[in-house]
């Protein structure tokens, strides 16, 4: 067998073998972990493997796929976007497990396999008769390219949504969020996002024009990129030092802000509270989450968040880097500190990064730490 080289099928070539290199890497690291997350995200790096084999065997000469092949699933399909929200639950929620109810998930998926390999298991001839007389005939390729691209719509949106209210979850748990944001995550949910817009487009497109092969393989590029993205900023996000537990069914703002406290048990945490923070200033402490006060005062955090939202009228985050910044400002005048730079002093008061000081110091002075040492 001759495989063909070409500015085609190399580059293709190069993010196929990245993917399973690193998904290995990652069943490995899960392995010695045991860690879920890096089981799924393994996964979703062959769901991208198998997301431009197709086009790298095509250009390659090999046409395995449409002879012996032919009609065998080529690819994770429906499995591929819940793979994605189930990887990033499983990456907040350290004791994430399957359910009996997470399968409904992947029906689409099993429904399509098992007809695609039961078809496929009776011989060639039997496919060929399926293809002329059910497959073509009533429009199933169509069905299942709608039904690939509404799963895929349902999942982004579930996947957005469970990152919007996991940040909206660390504001009320740590100090310092910057740690455990995640954002590469997002960030893989944006391209993620313009690589589905590119396939519709190209499929608009091919669909008009009907494109030749090596003119419509272009989309793959942005398949490549992230297959790229995900395998090496994904295996080198730092995990965070203590095991997140975000429950996305249990979190809920509103009812945090609305939890009703009478006003002699409200005074009283809020006395215990300003304690801590006043006379042992333990917002000093870069790494300060709400699960370290509450194991001081010797109560759970769900208690203790609510207390902060109705006693200061803040989410934990703001109440204490607002301690911070005013540490910062006190610090700053003190002679014995012109020899240190503003970042120095900054960690010195509990912040973790620059970003981090300069977006909270903005926010709670209205000015940048420059401006505010000019007045």
């Amino acid at each position: 067998m001759t495989i063909y080289w070409s500015n085609y099928s190399v580059p293709l070539w190069f993010g196929f073998v990245q993917a399973w290199i690193f998904a290995f890497l990652f069943w490995k690291r899960g392995y010695q972990n045991n860690r879920l997350s890096d089981y799924l995200l393994g996964l979703v790096l062959v769901g991208m493997a198998f997301n431009i084999w197709e086009y790298m065997l095509g250009f390659s000469g090999i046409e395995i796929l449409w002879r012996q092949l032919n009609f065998f699933p080529r690819s994770f399909g429906y499995a591929f976007a819940p793979l994605c929200y189930f990887y990033f639950k499983s990456q907040v929620d350290k004791d994430f497990r399957f359910s009996k109810s997470d399968i409904w998930y992947f029906l689409p998926f099993i429904i399509h396999t098992i007809y695609h390999v039961g078809v496929f298991s009776m011989g060639q001839d039997f496919v060929k008769t399926v293809e002329k007389n059910f497959h073509g005939p009533f429009y199933i390729p169509q069905i299942e390219m709608f039904t690939e691209i509404a799963l895929n719509v349902f999942f982004i949106y579930k996947s957005f949504k469970l990152y919007n209210d996991y940040r909206n979850w660390t504001k009320t748990q740590f100090s310092d969020i910057e740690s455990v944001s995640f954002k590469w995550f997002r960030n893989f949910l944006i391209v993620l996002v313009i690589s589905f817009i590119v396939y519709l487009l190209k499929m608009v497109i091919d669909t008009i024009y009907d494109l030749d092969f090596k003119d419509d393989w272009w989309d793959n590029v942005v398949g490549i990129t992230l297959i790229y993205y995900v395998s090496i900023t994904g295996y080198s996000q730092v995990q965070p030092k203590t095991g997140l537990v975000f429950k996305e069914e249990d979190f809920k703002p509103e009812n945090i802000q609305k939890e009703k406290f009478n006003e002699s048990e409200l005074e009283t945490w809020k006395t215990k509270i300003l304690k801590l923070m006043q006379d042992e200033k333990i917002y000093l402490q870069p790494e300060l989450n709400l699960s370290d006060i509450a194991n001081r005062l010797k109560t759970n955090i769900s208690v203790l968040s609510g207390v902060v939202n109705n006693a200061f009228g803040k989410n934990f985050n703001d109440f204490v880097n607002e301690y911070r910044v005013r540490e910062f400002q006190e610090r700053i005048q003190l002679p014995e500190n012109r020899n240190i730079t503003l970042l120095g002093i900054a960690l010195d008061c509990g912040f973790n990064s620059k970003a981090t000081f300069n977006r909270s110091f903005k926010k709670f002075t209205g000015k940048a730490p420059k401006e505010f040492l000019e007045v």
